[in-house]
């Protein structure tokens, strides 16, 4: 019945642009002029381990005070820290945990140096994790989200980077047949033509979401940007703000609960979705989320988790043949395309695996509605 059902519709969203995100080089240290001018000139520097859209260091002064320091990625403005600045005080106000941007010792948010944006933020310890390892973690997640959602519902701001179309499936689809047809000289063209015919195909079958209203939402809800207790593992806030935006709920939640509940990751070939991991991560949005969501945007959450699935199966489709967005590890892989591919191949076995829990994802969703 499904499969019947997928067969006749479609998906659509925004006709804007998405924006292209590329990753920062790893052997960048910050100038003495620049410490300086930050008021970092004694401290201690540690990099962050992980991250690949901004340079992000561990900061310890000689008082022992702790912050961050970060090169912000040029496809983000400079006033992009305008935005972060309003929607963290905003959350501060709130009691909710974030990172506060620090001024600079000449008052400013920020520092530009050599065409580069250099910021300070408070520190929040506490660990990341590039894939969950127990339900609590996913329901932990989940709470923190919907925490995040409400706080900033209310919250009235024109962002300056809007990002609109950031989950234009569509769009990314389209982009995926232009780069088949133009990059036919690649050394993997073929296999990376036989990968994006399947997406097509896959794509062309899937549930038409629900018009929603824009909100504000993280834009990038990956698990790698939550925050843990180390000792406890509740999470604690979100980070790496940069992609605040508007967009439907229900397309966040949909990139949040691919990457949450995926407990193999992104570079794995046996890539499934956990219920419990999924189940529990919506207990853990409902029980906060209220009423943040309609019924029909609640029935709609499966769509969405297989609909972004889909989508960032196509994008790393795409940079399979260009070569030019999503990092790859060197150590592992001889190129990006050889990345890309495996990248792909695993959101395909995530989607076959949400398809084939269809029934018992829906059930899940359907007994959180019920107790909400």
């Amino acid at each position: 019945m499904l499969v019947l059902l997928l067969a006749c519709i479609s998906v659509d969203y925004h006709p804007s642009q998405p924006v292209s995100f590329q990753p920062m080089p790893s052997n960048v240290q910050p100038s003495n002029k620049v410490l300086a001018a930050l008021g970092l000139d004694k401290v201690k520097l540690t990099p962050f381990e992980s991250g690949l859209i901004n340079n992000s260091w561990h900061v310890e002064k000689p008082n022992k005070e702790t912050l961050v320091l970060q090169r912000v990625n040029p496809i983000f403005p400079p006033t992009i820290n305008d935005d972060i600045n309003t929607l963290t005080q905003h959350l501060e106000k709130k009691k909710i945990p974030t990172p506060l941007l620090l001024p600079t010792p000449s008052g400013k948010l920020w520092l530009e140096d050599n065409n580069y944006v250099w910021r300070m933020l408070t520190f929040i310890p506490g660990i990341t994790r590039d894939v969950l390892e127990t339900p609590y973690q996913a329901e932990e997640a989940g709470a923190l989200l919907a925490n995040f959602h409400l706080g900033v519902s209310d919250l009235r701001i024109k962002f300056t980077n809007p990002r609109l179309g950031v989950h234009n499936t569509r769009e990314h689809l389209e982009k995926l047949k232009k780069t088949l047809a133009k990059y036919k000289d690649h050394v993997h063209y073929k296999d990376v033509k036989i990968l994006g015919e399947r997406i097509l195909k896959f794509a062309s079958t899937l549930p038409k979401l629900p018009n929603s209203l824009d909100q504000i939402v993280h834009g990038d809800p990956k698990i790698s940007n939550v925050i843990f207790d180390k000792e406890t593992d509740q999470a604690i806030c979100l980070v790496d703000l940069d992609t605040i935006s508007t967009m439907p709920i229900i397309l966040e939640l949909g990139d949040a609960i691919r990457s949450w509940c995926n407990v193999k990751g992104e570079d794995s070939l046996d890539s499934f979705l956990s219920l419990p991991f999924f189940q529990a991560a919506i207990n853990g949005y409902s029980k906060k989320a209220g009423h943040l969501l309609t019924k029909q945007e609640w029935d709609a959450i499966p769509a969405a988790v297989l609909t972004i699935t889909i989508e960032l199966a196509a994008r790393f489709t795409t940079d399979a043949l260009v070569e030019n967005y999503f990092g790859w590890n060197s150590e592992l892989y001889a190129t990006s395309s050889e990345h890309n591919q495996i990248r792909a191949q695993s959101q395909i076995c995530l989607a076959k695996s949400i398809l084939s829990q269809w029934n018992s994802i829906g059930d899940a969703i359907c007994s959180k509605e019920t107790s909400t």
